[in-house]
């Protein structure tokens, strides 16, 4: 079964587009980030949550 870690990112309404899509951007280039879900609310509020997949790593010796 695989597990994903979660972070939302929140950005008001005076931010641009250009600018939240650089940083997704670059979520998902250092911290291998990938888009899950990305709302727009009412007044203006962009919500994005990106998610990355957990690996275990079992003690070999």
């Amino acid at each position: 079964m695989t597990e994903y870690e979660y972070r939302v990112l929140t950005f008001d309404r005076h931010t641009t587009k250009t600018a939240a899509r650089q940083a997704v951007r670059e979520h998902a280039e250092y911290g291998r980030w990938e888009l899950s879900r990305s709302v727009i609310y009412e007044g203006g509020v962009r919500r994005i949550w990106l998610r990355r997949r957990i690996m275990r790593v079992e003690r070999t010796a």
